[in-house]
């Protein structure tokens, strides 16, 4: 689905260099859910940005599906190419604040065309149980309904990928349950999942770990 050859990324600072990704190689398959571990710092959001087709390598290549490198097109081409091939949860949810838990959801709609929003809105809001905060605002929700809501809203477009930065960083141990089984879910689906985190408890539901330090992946 997505291939890193070679990236390296790195930012540069009053007096030197900080190199966040040191030539990365590596494959995200259909089908399965990769995690990358590894402390603060150490790279992983860079990774998953530069995966994203967000933030541009400095050397290296992305290949969406073996042929497109996002990078290569202009901006608009590539959101477009991003919107219909990932869906990405963040530790901060990033939901609108005044919009409801439906409204929330159904944002992915805006990058594209069909009329059925509301029914995957509401198809979305029974699977996460949220039936009962469908009219609330982020404000009402508990932390385990606002990253279900980003959840929901990040598998509206039904993508092939899902990007998962620090998805239970802000959850206790039962919500996280919660979210991890319904990533693994999207799984056995045929979707894939690149997920990075700290977490061990993420790393419990990985087929795949790999290990991050200093801009360096790390077999597990």
């Amino acid at each position: 689905m997505i291939r890193l050859n070679n990236v390296t990324r790195y930012f540069d600072g009053p007096g030197e260099r900080v190199i966040a990704l040191n030539d990365v190689t590596m494959s995200l398959s259909s089908g399965e859910m990769l995690v990358v571990k590894g402390p603060s710092g150490c790279g992983k959001s860079t990774l998953l940005l530069t995966a994203a087709g967000m933030l541009r390598p400095d050397k290296g290549d992305v290949l969406y599906q073996e042929k497109n490198n996002p990078y290569t097109f202009p901006p608009d081409k590539r959101s477009k190419l991003r919107a219909e091939l990932i869906g990405f949860v963040f530790q901060q949810f990033h939901l609108i604040p005044y919009l409801t838990v439906k409204e929330n959801i159904i944002i992915p709609s805006l990058t594209t065309s069909g009329d059925d929003s509301d029914t995957r809105a509401r198809e979305l809001i029974g699977k996460f149980g949220l039936e009962a905060r469908i009219d609330h605002v982020p404000g009402q929700l508990s932390t385990g309904e606002k990253q279900r809501t980003a959840l929901a809203r990040a598998l509206f477009n039904r993508p092939k990928v899902i990007m998962a930065d620090e998805p239970t960083g802000n959850l206790d141990d039962d919500n996280a349950h919660i979210v991890l089984n319904h990533l693994k879910g999207y799984v056995e689906e045929g979707g894939s999942v690149l997920l990075v985190t700290h977490s061990a408890m993420a790393a419990e539901y990985a087929t795949r770990i790999l290990n991050m330090k200093d801009g360096f992946l790390i077999k597990a």
